[in-house]
């Protein structure tokens, strides 16, 4: 069997699930902008007298909630960690599952090289991604036209394509990961621990400023929702620094799974 298309068929469940997790969030989270919009600015200044560290937990940090894109921003930071826990599980999964499934005799068995099996399985993964940020993308596009026909998307879409180059960078973390380790029952929590500490970091950033230096080390830090749907947009260092990550960290897939001794 094709190991892209069997990637894909064994993905088809989790994906319906996935998709219905984000039907519920987008659509849940977009019904209250009505109630946000009717309260004009005393809304900004109710969540601009809470504490700075809810504020920052919440996605509150310099968006104008009574405005459509303002609203979707503070929605986005939920999105976004949805997005990368979705990417980097995926990473983790895609070496590992083989022998935590005790498959790997199966697979090896096939006469295909390390290499093919690998980018194929890569080569699945990023059209799951796609399908995910597809799908985000369709129902943010469709409840921001809803409640706001006059609204332009292409705020929406920079906060796509920030959030597709983060799912990418999780996705290959989560390769390297899995590919690096030898204990394949620990690749998911040691690949998750990894974001919930970027994750963490991000806030702690957002608190003190202090901080500020280590935003580079962080991927949540690098395509923020007040940012992308702002005038500032996005920046070339994270650009560079997402391609250096993704890059580095699919190259390391490749050559630790060739070396990589499998149990089978």
């Amino acid at each position: 069997m094709n190991i892209f298309w069997r990637e894909l068929g064994n993905s088809r469940k989790s994906m319906i699930l996935w998709g219905v997790g984000l039907l519920f969030i987008v659509v849940s989270g977009m019904s209250k902008y009505d109630t946000m919009k009717s309260t004009g600015r005393s809304v900004n200044e109710i969540f601009g007298a809470m504490p700075k560290s809810l504020q920052a937990i919440f996605g509150l940090t310099s968006l104008d909630l009574t405005t459509i894109t303002g609203y979707f921003g503070m929605l986005f930071s939920y999105l976004v960690l949805m997005a990368a826990i979705h990417a980097v599980l995926l990473g983790s999964t895609m070496i590992a599952k083989e022998e935590r499934d005790n498959t790997s005799e199966f697979l090896m068995a096939k006469p295909v090289s390390r290499t093919r099996i690998i980018a194929s399985k890569l080569a699945a993964s990023l059209v799951l991604l796609f399908l995910f940020n597809l799908v985000t993308y369709g129902l943010s596009a469709g409840m921001v036209n809803y409640y706001e026909p006059s609204a332009g998307l292409s705020g929406i879409g920079r906060l796509m394509i920030g959030m597709l180059i983060l799912q990418m960078i999780f996705l290959s973390v989560g390769m390297a990961v899995a590919a690096v380790s030898r204990r394949p029952r620990m690749t998911v929590s040691i690949s998750t621990g990894l974001l919930v500490f970027t994750y963490i970091l991000s806030i702690a950033i957002e608190l003190n400023d202090k901080l500020d230096a280590l935003r580079y080390i962080t991927p949540f830090k690098y395509f923020e929702a007040e940012k992308l749907v702002g005038d500032t947009g996005f920046k070339g260092v994270y650009i560079g620094l997402s391609a250096v990550i993704i890059l580095g960290a699919v190259t390391l897939a490749f050559v630790a799974y060739q070396k990589r001794d499998l149990k089978i």
